[in-house]
């Protein structure tokens, strides 16, 4: 036989070998993990969700799901076995007093300086030089205007408010 033919088949072979190596590390990571759990400890099932472990036995898990409501779960069930500072908050809401972390205001007032006095209205419109145009335009020009539109729209077979589409 040619080294050729038989390279694909050695190819095929060390990925499939490659793949089983990763998930038994995998499977060994996760019984490690579900070893860790003693009563008290905070989890996650793999179905998202969260409780504290009271009784550990060979296949079995009892767990805690809310104040005096307990559930067997297999071992296998759980997804995480989570640190109890992750685990307070999460479920509790309590979050960890770091002194590195800085105070944010719950408003964003304080973080800008106001230059204007807040008395002051400021004037968004164009100014003063349209409003200088529009009294310039004599009422008559715009009458004209406005009769030369509804002529069109009368001629279209359109009205106000009706479209194209049907």
């Amino acid at each position: 036989m040619n080294i050729v033919t038989l390279l694909p088949f050695i190819v095929l072979i060390g990925a499939m070998f490659l793949m089983t190596r990763s998930a038994k590390n995998k499977q060994r990571q996760a019984a490690q993990m579900r070893d860790q759990m003693q009563p008290g400890t905070g989890v996650r099932t793999i179905g998202g969700m969260y409780a504290t472990v009271k009784e550990v036995s060979d296949d079995t898990v009892l767990l805690e799901v809310a104040p005096g409501v307990h559930a067997i779960y297999a071992k296998n069930a759980i997804g995480a076995v989570l640190e109890d500072a992750e685990y307070n908050r999460i479920v509790h809401g309590i979050e960890p007093h770091d002194s590195e972390t800085p105070v944010v205001p719950d408003d964003a007032s304080s973080l800008t300086e106001s230059e204007a006095p807040a008395d002051k209205k400021i004037d968004l419109g164009k100014g003063e030089a349209a409003e200088a145009e529009k009294a310039a335009e004599p009422e008559s020009e715009s009458a004209e205007k406005a009769a030369e539109d509804t002529k069109d729209a009368k001629r279209d077979g359109k009205q106000d408010g009706d479209a194209d589409a049907k």
